[in-house]
């Protein structure tokens, strides 16, 4: 795990992680998170939906842009203020979804990175959004 200090950190700049999607996740994600919603558990019932069969959780997706921000950019030491999130394609378990945070904008007063976010299914998009943390610094606040 790595620290980008907010003094190192330039518009720009991003960073990715890449994660296939397998049926253990979804359902440790289900115990986690108390969603067992059956479209993502229960084969069956998720073919009588408009997705055909089973889907990862959203937010299962969207933890992997935690993943980015809390391990490479900034990394450790970053707290997170929010997160907006547009989900815009299901993702399915045997899939590889690539999440990318790129820094926007930076906020030297509080310290804060606001990044661009998006997950990715090869060329597909499947998350957008926006999150804003709060970077370590070298300078004391």
């Amino acid at each position: 795990m790595a620290t980008v200090f907010f003094e190192d950190i330039q518009i720009g700049q991003s960073a990715s992680y890449a994660k296939t999607i397998n049926e253990a996740d979804i359902l440790l994600f289900a115990g986690v998170s108390g969603d067992d919603n059956p479209v993502h558990i229960n084969q069956e019932y998720a073919e009588t939906t408009r997705f055909g069969g089973r889907i990862a959780h959203g937010m299962l997706t969207a933890s992997l842009i935690s993943t980015v921000v809390g391990t490479k950019l900034p990394g450790e030491g970053a707290i997170y203020v929010s997160q907006s999130t547009q989900f815009k394609a299901p993702v399915r378990i045997g899939e590889t979804v690539t999440a990318i945070a790129t820094v926007s904008a930076l906020d030297p007063v509080k310290k804060r990175v606001t990044f661009k976010t998006e997950c990715r299914v090869k060329d597909r998009v499947v998350l957008e959004g926006e999150s804003v943390l709060v970077a370590p610094s070298r300078v004391p606040q």
